[in-house]
């Protein structure tokens, strides 16, 4: 859930400010939405306050031309990851929806669903990821089980290597953002996928990280045996240490 919240935002931000195409329809749309029963020249005008409030804005999440291609290859991993995922079960987590998957349904509204760029990519790459948003928007009809959550002890590969995706971009942003937050300073560099990553941190986002090892700390202690194997095997054993 946090990963989806607070990395693949980066994704969706720097696809729609990134790119003409999606630049050109966010800008279009986007004023419509807050209203739309105004003069053409009115919605222009809002137009370019928004384009240009959000392009200037790309730094802040850490998007620029050194971090656009870790975050595009991030995306792509992340929906391939998941692909093969939903060939095993229909939810990341089992038969039933999670908060990770409405979490991850709401970054994808915008990346498989809606933003030209990564709409057409995940369509590409991924098929599965572009139905399972739709059928995410309702899932009314659903009657979840206890037993729909997957066995801890016994889950698919598929699974792991999407854990391995997060621990593999994730991390890495979250401690150094931490430990900038800690040590009052406007600016961390680390290193995302072999490549530089640098932007300023987000106080939230270290109060994010101390909630979630306040929850793993929180855990019965047979479960946490078995959460902490597969942390182990994500490379996130370091993020909650």
């Amino acid at each position: 859930e946090d990963y989806a919240d607070e990395w693949l935002t980066k994704a969706m931000f720097h696809y729609r400010w990134s790119y003409q195409a999606d630049i050109d329809q966010a800008g279009a749309i986007l004023p419509c939405w807050r209203n739309y029963s105004v003069s053409d020249a009115v919605l222009a005008q809002g137009s370019e306050m928004i384009k240009s409030r959000q392009i200037s804005r790309l730094y802040v999440v850490g998007s620029n031309a050194v971090t656009g291609p870790v975050i595009e290859a991030s995306y792509e991993r992340f929906i391939m990851a998941f692909d093969a995922v939903l060939r095993d079960q229909p939810f990341i987590l089992g038969s039933r929806p999670a908060a990770c998957d409405f979490a991850v349904y709401g970054q994808l509204t915008q990346l498989a669903a809606f933003d030209p760029t990564p709409a057409a990519l995940t369509l590409k790459l991924a098929p599965r990821v572009v139905a399972w948003t739709g059928i995410m928007e309702d899932v009314s009809g659903l009657e979840p089980r206890d037993e729909d959550w997957i066995d801890p002890a016994s889950y698919p590969q598929s699974l792991l290597n999407l854990f391995q995706e997060i621990g593999r971009v994730y991390s890495p942003v979250m401690l150094a953002n931490a430990a900038a937050v800690n040590e009052g300073r406007d600016q961390f560099e680390t290193t995302v996928d072999g490549a530089p990553w640098s932007q300023p941190p987000f106080p939230y986002q270290a109060k994010c990280l101390q909630w979630l090892r306040a929850d793993l700390a929180d855990l019965p202690k047979p479960t946490r045996t078995q959460i902490d194997t597969i942390l182990g095997l994500a490379g996130l054993t370091e993020l909650f240490a």
